[in-house]
């Protein structure tokens, strides 16, 4: 279960561990008019960056060119964290880093493995996000929403917290 953090730093390490603990996220442009897309990510918190492979050949590559404003979402499978993170995306050039996150798995989307001309990596470099976490399951949040419903207080219900932060005002 997520925790309910108290303070933006913590909020801010809560995302990170999100992301290292999470395999994909929904990806996108917004300006490009093009839906969001599952991405495998690699979180690098020390480096502050959100790290993607992926082709040259793929609309997501199209639309970054040589830089674009993305959104990042992400929502847990525990459905007691979601996120949606603003960043700037560029392609970079950096055999190092990229033997580090190459995997098998990598591999499978590319016909020449890791040979393949069409690989790119992207990074993305978050700005602001904002998070929502919650540490109760679904029928507790059920059980609060009726309560809330049927109270003759109309404040709404506590389900969890929200923080909005931006990265630069932490560093």
């Amino acid at each position: 279960m997520a925790k309910q953090t108290e303070t933006i730093e913590d909020g801010m390490g809560q995302l990170w561990k999100q992301l290292a603990d999470t395999r994909v996220v929904m990806l996108s442009v917004p300006e490009s008019g093009q839906h969001p897309q599952p991405m495998s990510h690699f979180a690098d918190q020390d480096g502050t960056a959100i790290w993607f492979i992926t082709s040259a050949d793929t609309d997501l590559a199209e639309a970054v060119g040589s830089g674009a404003r993305g959104q990042l979402t992400l929502a847990t499978p525990q459905q007691d964290y979601h996120a949606s993170v603003r960043g700037q995306m560029k392609f970079v050039q950096d055999e190092t880093k990229l033997d580090e996150l190459w995997s098998p798995f990598a591999a499978a989307w590319f016909e020449d493995g890791r040979e393949d001309a069409s690989i790119r990596l992207l990074k993305f470099t978050p700005q602001e996000a904002a998070v929502w976490a919650s540490e109760a399951n679904a029928v507790l949040v059920g059980l609060r929403l009726i309560r809330a419903r049927l109270s003759d207080d109309k404040s709404p219900p506590d389900v969890g917290v929200h923080h909005v932060f931006r990265f630069d005002d932490t560093v």
